[in-house]
């Protein structure tokens, strides 16, 4: 049975065009981008209007495909507000090939810049801005572009990616992403991204997987923190200093602050080479989640968050602070995630 016929995109049905005034300023310099092949001078899409259509895309839900999109590109008001001509289907198809995406780091830099708090987490005991790091793996369809110039060994094409994405946390913006296939391992696992993207002044509040002493040396040596979730069986057994906990501690959980020495078993080049703090907070202890329909599991938790940082003078229930807010993102927050944010592009 076939399908029902989408209607065509209307003028009424478009919105958020007034907020297009102060980025178009800014697309002009892409105007020359990808037109070192054009030697006969009759290229119709430009790197600027196709920048502006895609965001026609995400401001507009039911601008849902190619399609769609040059529909949309073909209403008066569009290209009015825009200053936009229509687009083909084939122009549309072939940009994401003629197009390099480089040019628009820049842009996205500046307009970083501008993006100002909206929450102070740390209490103002923290001056490096806080970054969650995590990659999600987005399942995609066959169908896809993208996806079938992704190969395995095999030569067979992959079916996923991963999104290694740096969050803002004061800022609540994306600051990175970086796509790689879906395995966790080799040049794509999280582990190494993040360790290529380091960058000083920052304190990169990380879960489990990242619990590395080799990263964690990496970080400090990088002029940056790390706030890491340990894994519940880490030994912790060699305390160099236990400290007394404030009554701000207690109410937030933490029930130890202890200064340990970590890696005993670990080869020499393995082990820590700067002091590590471990704060450890009381949480809801759950069973490990099995997999569903082929994704990840999720570790279980015996009620003990084991939480490592090399931010040696920053009070204990601010260490609390900063790792739940990272929590809290993820959880109460799901069009932060990367998958959320992949989806935004490619829906």
């Amino acid at each position: 049975m076939a399908g029902k016929k989408r209607d065509k995109v209307r003028e009424r049905d478009i919105t958020g065009l007034k907020y297009f005034q102060q980025l178009l300023p800014l697309f002009d310099r892409l105007h020359e981008v990808g037109c070192q092949r054009d030697k006969a001078g009759n290229r119709e899409l430009f790197m600027d209007e196709y920048c502006v259509l895609i965001l026609l895309f995400l401001f507009n839900p039911i601008v849902t495909s190619l399609r769609a999109l040059q529909q949309a590109s073909e209403l008066k008001k569009v290209q009015r507000k825009l200053a936009c001509p229509r687009a083909s289907l084939g122009s549309l198809s072939e940009a994401t090939q003629v197009f390099d995406p480089a040019p628009l780091r820049e842009i996205i830099a500046e307009l970083l810049g501008q993006v100002q708090p909206v929450r102070q987490v740390g209490r103002g005991q923290l001056t490096q801005e806080l970054i969650a790091v995590d990659g999600s793996v987005v399942k995609t369809l066959s169908t896809i572009a993208q996806a079938a110039y992704l190969k395995n060994i095999h030569g067979q094409s992959k079916s996923a990616w991963r999104l290694h994405t740096h969050f803002s946390i004061d800022r609540h913006v994306p600051t990175r992403i970086d796509v790689t296939s879906g395995k966790n391992s080799g040049k794509a696992d999280e582990k190494n991204v993040l360790r290529e993207a380091l960058s000083a002044d920052h304190c990169y509040v990380i879960d489990r997987w990242f619990a590395e002493f080799k990263l964690f040396n990496d970080i400090h040596a990088a002029g940056s923190s790390y706030v890491c979730r340990l894994r519940d069986n880490s030994n912790l057994e060699a305390v160099e200093e236990e400290r007394s906990l404030s009554p701000a501690a207690q109410q937030a959980g933490v029930l130890r602050d202890i200064v340990v020495t970590l890696g005993i078993g670990s080869k020499p080049d393995a082990r820590p080479n700067h002091p590590i703090r471990v704060v450890l907070i009381k949480t809801t202890p759950h069973t490990q989640r099995g997999k569903y329909r082929g994704g990840s599991t999720g570790a279980g938790s015996d009620g003990l968050l084991r939480i490592a940082t090399n931010l040696l003078d920053v009070p204990a229930e601010v260490i609390a602070d900063i790792y739940r807010h990272r929590w809290l993102i993820e959880v109460f927050q799901p069009e932060c995630t990367p998958s959320a944010l992949l989806y935004q592009c490619v829906a």
